[in-house]
């Protein structure tokens, strides 16, 4: 019987993840909730079992456990995170908030090279997203690794084969994660036991299976994900089983649609149907300021558009399935596993797709892959590079790239926050906006503000990432730093007039955005195939001279799980500012460039 690693899941952001990288390693994962009992452990043939993260705190009277007798299995045990707290909590040792939060990275010092940490450097960098701590170990257990912030980050009991670390081993940010893992495996002794290239054939089986005596009418959109997902169910079914629905909203970049529109019947996606839909998209945002209710009213308005096109087309619900290119991210960022808390409402997670999920009536050909993934069976089905490359581009569109507001959102305390900035980085100057961003710190949804840094000097990206992360982990008030590319000092107050989705607004953005485009295009330098995804963002603040602010936004990402800010070359960034600034005169208030990671920010905006 197959051997398998168990991923019990607390609710963790990042829980899927890690089944995700322990079968890149050869061994087979699956993940069952927290709860699961030793005898369907035994049944699943388990030969390790790793404790998730998640959002709640193990001494808390919610807090989440799972079945003592796990530890009396005589197999390893690995927890991460909220994981390495639940065993510490349940063994006989202390956990308790801490003082200091860390959201980022951190660099681990080893103590003992040993199970876990076998053939590990003596430093090594960790990403670390906590806020609760390991205070006391039970008896039996020693610490193997710690940081400046977190003295118990790596703990070990040889002899009854139980692991727990503090920082998150399956992102990419921490340099030797894969190595943790790898070691796990090999504890466990699962090594080369499983591999994933029968993904194909598995899913083409399972969609048929799903779909028997059915047809698909699925919701396209030209990114790699749907249209992966074209693919995957025109292979399982044919093509005249699949019929693909692409939806102009009007919140696309400048030409997308055309370009959309070329590319899949290019690549011989011949049942296509293209349905412009702007105006009613904007008639139903109309006045619109929270981040939730756009992605509701969005994701709702692609369902009544879908509805309307099969009626025109004489479609028997009965006979039909609504195919969706959703991935995981889009699911546990949604709260879609028992205890995940929401981060964001995705368009293709909202209240109606879930009835019609409850009813069977949705297929996903790819909701348990991640970007990476998709890209990978994409390029197995045959489909181009220029489509399986192309920059990943949310579903709302710019939607959740352009801030609406009723007005003002001011912080409280901004000034005092601001002064202790400077105090703790005097070469800089500290402005923070009074608007607010989608978050994701410890595993919970932020929804805080963004302070934005000055300086007159050119920046050094390592050193700024630093800052930022000491900032968000100090004020708690914060989750996104900017650093200002348009002014080297501080600018007036900033203003905010009430401002929604409208016609003016979209226009701008879309020509900053194809400026952007433009300029990234045109330039060759070696940073350049490192950046995953590059959002504009549109900000309604003006600082005395009206116009809106431009945020720049470039990331480095594998699963969108989590996300490093991207270090473009300094002469790059300023030539995209100036060209937007001289090309969008008086429509442009400032220009800045996101230098928060992910977490604590999210990729988007909202």
């Amino acid at each position: 019987m197959q051997k398998t690693i168990i991923v019990l899941d607390f609710g963790a952001q990042y829980g899927h993840l890690i089944a995700n990288r322990i079968r890149r390693l050869g061994a087979y994962s699956e993940i069952l909730p927290h709860d699961t009992s030793v005898e369907e452990l035994r049944a699943k043939n388990a030969c390790g079992i790793i404790l998730s993260g998640g959002p709640k705190s193990v001494y808390e009277d919610d807090g989440l456990s799972m079945d003592p007798k796990i530890f009396d299995l005589n197999i390893p045990v690995l927890g991460i995170c909220y994981g390495h707290q639940l065993l510490v909590h349940m063994l006989g040792g202390t956990v308790e908030r801490g003082t200091v939060h860390e959201f980022g990275k951190s660099e681990l010092t080893i103590l003992k090279k040993a199970g876990i940490l076998s053939a590990f450097p003596d430093h090594s960098i960790v990403w670390m997203s906590h806020v609760d701590r390991v205070t006391s170990l039970p008896p039996g257990f020693e610490t193997i690794g710690t940081t400046a912030d977190c003295e118990m980050a790596v703990i070990m009991n040889t002899e009854r084969q139980i692991y727990g670390v503090q920082f998150h081993p399956e992102v990419t940010h921490t340099e030797k994660g894969l190595l943790v893992l790898q070691n796990f495996v090999r504890l466990c002794g699962a090594e080369n036991s499983w591999q994933i290239a029968d993904f194909v054939t598995e899913e083409v089986v399972k969609i048929q299976t799903q779909a028997l005596g059915k047809k698909v009418f699925l919701l396209v959109s030209g990114g790699v994900d749907s249209s992966v997902a074209f693919a995957l169910l025109e292979k399982a079914l044919g093509k005249e089983r699949v019929y693909g629905l692409f939806i102009d909203h009007g919140l696309l970049r400048k030409n997308e649609a055309v370009e959309v529109k070329t590319m899949l019947e290019n690549a011989g996606f011949i049942n296509l149907h293209v349905r412009d839909a702007s105006t009613q998209f904007l008639k139903n945002l109309e006045n619109i300021a929270d981040p939730e209710k756009k992605r509701e009213v969005i994701g709702n308005t692609f369902l009544d558009v879908q509805a309307e096109v099969a009626k025109e087309l004489d479609l028997n619900p009965d006979e039909w399935l609504l195919g969706q290119g959703t991935i995981y991210p889009d699911t546990i960022e949604t709260g879609g596993t028992k205890h995940a808390s929401k981060i964001k409402t995705h368009h293709n997670r909202v209240e109606r797709i879930q009835e019609l999920m409850t009813a069977g009536k949705i297929i996903e050909p790819l909701r348990d892959l991640y970007k990476d993934e998709v890209r990978a069976v994409g390029r197995k089905l045959g489909l181009s590079e220029q489509m399986i490359a192309r920059q990943p581009f949310p579903g709302p569109g710019l939607g959740v790239r352009i801030l609406c507001a009723e007005g003002a959102n001011v912080l409280p305390n901004a000034a005092e926050i601001e002064e202790k900035i400077i105090q703790k980085f005097p070469e800089f100057s500290a402005q923070i906006l009074p608007v607010k961003s989608v978050g994701v710190q410890g595993d919970f949804r932020s929804y805080r503000h963004p302070v934005v840094l000055f300086s007159p000097e050119q920046p050094n990206w390592t050193e700024l990432e630093s800052t930022a992360t000491a900032i968000i982990n100090t004020f708690p008030e914060l989750n996104r730093v900017l650093l200002c590319v348009s002014h080297p000092t501080k600018l007036p107050a900033a203003e905010v007039a009430p401002a929604y989705l409208i016609s003016d607004r979209i226009t701008l953005l879309q020509e900053a955005d194809a400026i952007v485009r433009e300029v990234f295009a045109a330039e060759n330098f070696s940073e350049k195939e490192q950046i995953w995804q590059f959002p504009v963002v549109l900000c309604p603040v003006s600082f005395g001279q009206g116009g809106e602010a431009i945020i720049l936004r470039p990331v480095e990402s594998q699963e969108a799980m989590t996300a490093n800010f991207g270090r473009l070359p300094w002469e790059l960034v300023q030539h995209m500012s100036k060209t937007i600034s001289d090309r969008l005169a008086g429509q442009v208030s400032a220009i800045f460039y996101d230098i928060t990671n992910k977490p604590p920010g999210t990729i988007e905006w909202e």
